[in-house]
């Protein structure tokens, strides 16, 4: 599918070669292929990658052929579960190995790892026109996508791959409005609505699934609390702040009086099958969760749901989102040839396909998400699924950046300690008030044992 004996200033390649080599074999595709050096300097080199298993990996794998076929090299991609993956990339990277050329940067370790300077500074990368096109533009991607990717000097570690920005589905609005209920917009609203609509035909007021410090923080903050006392700069726990424990209960009833039975041991897929058949109304989670109510051919509900901002708190409306990264490790054996797979990876050209083949909106390239052909395929029933993902996405970079608690290296210890917590509120085992204590000083414990000054 390659031009051969082309040439290009910067890498030896002839762009209008490979757009024409491109548009001949994707048929109707309107994009070019994204920029891959013709002249394979890296022919022979075996790129060895590892990442957890993620949707964007399995489509992405679909093209992999392409590149290797451009280039030369080949592509040994390690997809493990996400705890799994974790553990592996974590020790690997800390004990400065060279097993991975390219690896996930998974959001809630990105600040541990960029602080210990374990991975390359792609700067190097992006400021020499040798090695990386104008085209590739890296300012085109969502700031707040960025933002756990950089240090304090505002070096670039990681490229988003992957936005989760947290929104509200509801599935069944014919029964909201036969109520004469509106969607929420307030924590008390939404109380209310779970409350009105569940046992309703059977239908369960709200959904969620067991990994607590993700769904939970918002409310803690809705409500004027924090995970930390001022992160990233002050990173002494505050769990058991009034705020924190009245975020709680609020969670913990909503679960305990609206939701599935058995909701604590969801996985992500049951949750959204619940949400997707209409069993359950509400659903609150990342965008990409969310809008296969609308989008997947599998929802049974298309005609009756909508897709919002979840509910603001009384104090902050601060809905959760996170990015997940592409980096290299910093003793990476080829870091050049890892660069041109990122580079691939995560190409506007690349980015686009993913959408317009596979229905893939959670992309980071502001030009991709704010393209006609996007928000042709992402506006559903009048919504415009791309700008809501877009202005949640964004919001952490406007003023204070209230998801740092989250990039901290300190959160897993912490949010391993809150999820426990939560489990003991909303399956009554404890109150609130003597969970966020214990839970208080276990967080201090464990963070002291794991040398963290406080």
């Amino acid at each position: 599918m390659t031009k051969k004996n082309s040439s290009h200033k910067s890498a030896g390649f002839n762009r209008r070669a490979l757009l024409q080599a491109g548009a001949a074999t994707l048929g109707a595709a309107a994009f070019p292929l994204p920029a891959i050096a013709q002249t394979k300097p890296f022919a022979g080199v075996t790129l060895r990658g590892a990442s957890f298993q993620h949707r964007f990996f399995t489509l992405l794998q679909n093209y992999i052929p392409e590149f290797e076929a451009q280039t030369g090299m080949k592509v040994d991609l390690q997809l493990s579960a996400f705890p799994v993956y974790n553990q592996q990339a974590n020790l690997e990277l800390s004990s400065g190995g060279s097993a991975f050329d390219f690896v996930n940067v998974t959001f809630i370790l990105a600040a541990r790892w960029v602080a210990a300077g374990l991975l390359a500074n792609l700067d190097e990368f992006t400021i020499d026109p040798n090695l990386t096109p104008a085209e590739w533009n890296p300012k085109d991607f969502v700031e707040g996508a960025q933002v756990p990717y950089r240090d304090a000097k505002g070096a670039t570690y990681g490229y988003s791959w992957e936005g989760g920005a947290m929104v509200m589905g509801l599935s069944r609005m014919d029964l909201m409005e036969k109520k004469g209920l509106k969607v929420p917009k307030t924590f008390a609203e939404l109380q209310q609505v779970c409350a009105e609509i569940n046992g309703t035909e059977n239908v369960n007021g709200i959904v969620s699934f067991q990994l607590h410090h993700w769904c939970l923080p918002p409310y803690i903050q809705g409500f004027g609390g924090n995970i930390f006392r001022k992160p990233p700069a002050d990173i002494m726990p505050t769990l058991n702040s009034p705020e924190a424990i009245k975020a709680i209960e609020y969670y913990a009833n909503l679960l305990k009086n609206y939701a599935p039975k058995g909701v604590l041991t969801y996985t992500e897929d049951q949750a959204r099958q619940s949400h997707m058949t209409g069993r359950s109304n509400i659903f609150i989670h990342s965008s990409a969760w969310i809008t296969p109510i609308l989008l997947s051919n599998d929802s049974k509900v298309k005609d009756t749901s909508r897709v919002v901002r979840m509910p603001a708190g009384p104090v902050h409306d601060y809905p959760a989102a996170n990015s997940q990264g592409l980096g290299i490790p910093k003793n990476a054996k080829n870091k050049k040839a890892a660069w041109e797979f990122i580079k691939w990876a995560l190409s506007p050209e690349i980015s686009m396909r993913l959408v317009k083949e596979h229905g893939h909106s959670s992309v980071c390239r502001r030009s991709v998400i704010e393209s006609e052909e996007y928000r042709k395929l992402n506006t559903v029933n009048g919504q415009d699924l791309g700008a809501l993902y877009l202005e949640v996405l964004g919001l952490p970079a406007k003023g204070e950046n209230y998801m740092a608690y989250r990039t901290v290296k300190e959160f897993p210890i912490v949010g391993d300690v809150l999820n426990k917590a939560f489990e003991q509120v909303a399956t009554g085992q404890l109150a609130a008030q003597a969970a966020m204590n214990a839970a208080q000083e276990q967080a201090v414990a464990n963070l002291r044992r794991a040398g963290t000054a406080l």
